[in-house]
């Protein structure tokens, strides 16, 4: 029941509304029209406008939970989805990993199949009348683009740039549970014109990327399978619009895992509980459960092995972080006794800490264990190995890259500024 203002723009499958009752944000309405080369072919299809919204609406939770920053706000209706308004920047960035469609056709000899390393990254204007030509990195620039007070120079199209990989890497990792292969990926940014950031913006949808499963065209999903009907029947139209159900069906099991995975932190001394606090708290920005647990190897190795056989037998993965001052003894009991990952995080003083460190480091041969100092690196290093085979863990690894790099992009903007 949300009142709709003036319309702001009208797409080829979508309307944007101004909302009065919530400033800053828009209202994404989805048409049941699908279109190929422009606008050149175009039809309606019914349902359409529901499956693009549920596709949509997952892939952005999906990546606005991993840490990336997006546009969207929250699913509204079966058609639509609130958004924070954004100046929209006309260019499309296409991210591929395997070489098909019109990569091939702009670049003659290379073969339909080969494979970026790392994935290839293109940008193209979006002009209609000129069937959207690519543009480089310097045409954008010299362009001298301004949205909502934001000029795009260098430093915007470095970060749209990373966060193009960034994002198709995320979204390749979580279609990979299910044996499909994301071939490449169009978005677009925009500039929220509250924040004066740029964001992830517009839609990801069935329209966005190639998607096909096992890895062999011959079974894609995506939309090229409308752009490579050489006649549009209602029959065809029906076999598309099962492709793009497929797709919706699936897209939901993006956010979700199969792969189970806890810390286990053992403290040889509960003043050690601040410090194993900061670990758990770490942890769970990842979204990993963690128990604290209070256990001596040195006063109790029984019970020190007990604990570890209690984790041992209930079949969850797990990473044990051994948290013991003065002499560690802790860290090397369990690495020796265990074929789960140990990792030492000794709280050092400052008046031992130079010499305490040396029972986390020196270790008998025969043991793998090591010696993180920092509660946050603990944690972190316990994601690393969960996200393996955790794609949402892994999102939220990415995601962190991505954010530390921009921070420090704009951190340079910001000082160069001031120097100049």
């Amino acid at each position: 029941d949300l009142k709709l203002g003036k319309k702001v723009n009208e797409g080829k499958t979508k309307e944007v509304y101004e909302l009065p009752d919530i400033p800053g944000c828009v209202l994404m309405q989805s048409k049941d029209q699908i279109t190929a080369g422009n606008a050149a072919r175009k039809d309606r299809m019914e349902g359409k406008a529901a499956i693009s919204n549920t596709t949509t609406s997952c892939v952005f939770q999906l990546l606005q939970e991993a840490g990336i920053k997006t546009a969207f706000v929250r699913k509204q209706s079966d058609t639509a989805f609130i958004a924070a308004h954004c100046e929209m920047i006309p260019i499309e960035w296409v991210c591929r990993r395997i070489a098909t469609g019109s990569f091939l056709k702009r670049n003659p000899g290379v073969k339909e199949g080969y494979k970026f390393y790392p994935p290839k990254i293109e940008m193209f204007y979006k002009d209609d009348a000129n069937n959207d030509p690519q543009w480089s990195e310097e045409q954008l620039i010299e362009a001298k683009f301004c949205f909502a007070g934001l000029t795009i120079g260098q430093t915007e199209v470095d970060i749209m740039a990373r966060s193009t990989q960034a994002i198709f890497e995320i979204l390749e990792k979580s279609w990979q549970p299910q044996n499909c292969t994301l071939v490449d990926l169009k978005i677009e940014f925009g500039v929220n014109i509250l924040t004066k950031e740029i964001v992830l913006a517009d839609v990801i949808d069935n329209d966005s990327w190639r998607l096909w499963p096992s890895g062999d065209r011959s079974q894609q999903k995506d939309k090229q399978s409308y752009r490579d009907l050489k006649e549009v029947t209602p029959e065809a139209l029906q076999m598309v619009k099962r492709n793009f159900e497929w797709v919706a069906e699936r897209v939901e099991l993006l956010l979700k895992t199969k792969s189970q995975g806890r810390v286990v932190v053992l403290m040889g001394s509960p003043s050690d509980l601040s410090h194993c606090e900061k670990i758990k708290k770490a942890c769970a920005t990842f979204g990993i459960p963690c128990e604290l647990r209070v256990t001596s190897a040195h006063k109790g190795p029984d019970e020190t092995l007990r604990i570890k056989a209690e984790y041992e037998g209930d079949g969850i993965p797990t990473v044990f972080v051994a948290v013991a001052g003065r002499s560690n003894g802790l860290g090397p009991v369990m690495s020796g006794n265990t074929a789960y990952p140990v990792v030492n995080c000794p709280p050092l003083s400052a008046d031992w800490g130079t010499q305490d460190v040396w029972s986390s480091l020196r270790l008998p041969s025969g043991l793998g264990c090591p010696t993180i100092l920092s509660p946050e690196g603990a944690a972190q290093f316990a994601a690393q190995i969960f996200g393996l085979n955790n794609h949402l863990v892994w999102a939220k690894l990415r995601s962190n890259m991505l954010n530390t790099w921009i921070s420090l992009k704009q951190a340079d903007k910001k000082l160069r500024e001031c120097t100049l």
